[in-house]
């Protein structure tokens, strides 16, 4: 079993605040990484290089992401969740990430 867990308080806040079809997603999908690991591919994951990945939730009301690392053995710790506006994964958000990222491997 893998055990997933938030970077912070802030971090887990932000995820369960997603609307409700997102967050539904976004729970199912982590049932399914717990019981089966993070390498379920997309469109329920998809790596974004150097060891970060996202959570690609979808409801009626939109897109959502969450995006984790590896903390440690069968642990995966989201660093970030965000809904989605734009095409492309907005810079700021990538980079708040992947500075959690590093705190999160040291």
């Amino acid at each position: 079993m893998w055990r997933i867990s938030f970077f912070n308080g802030k971090v887990k806040a932000q995820t369960l605040d997603f609307p409700d079809g997102i967050l539904a997603n976004f729970l199912h999908i982590t049932d399914m990484i717990e019981n089966f690991g993070p390498a379920l591919g997309k469109p329920f994951v998809a790596s974004l290089g150097n060891g970060l990945f996202e959570i690609r939730s979808k409801g009626k009301e939109g897109i959502g992401r969450s995006l984790y690392c590896i903390g440690g053995s069968k642990e995966l710790v989201i660093l970030h969740s965000y809904i989605k506006k734009s095409q492309k994964a907005p810079l700021k958000e990538l980079k708040l990430a992947r500075k959690r990222s590093k705190q999160v491997r040291k």
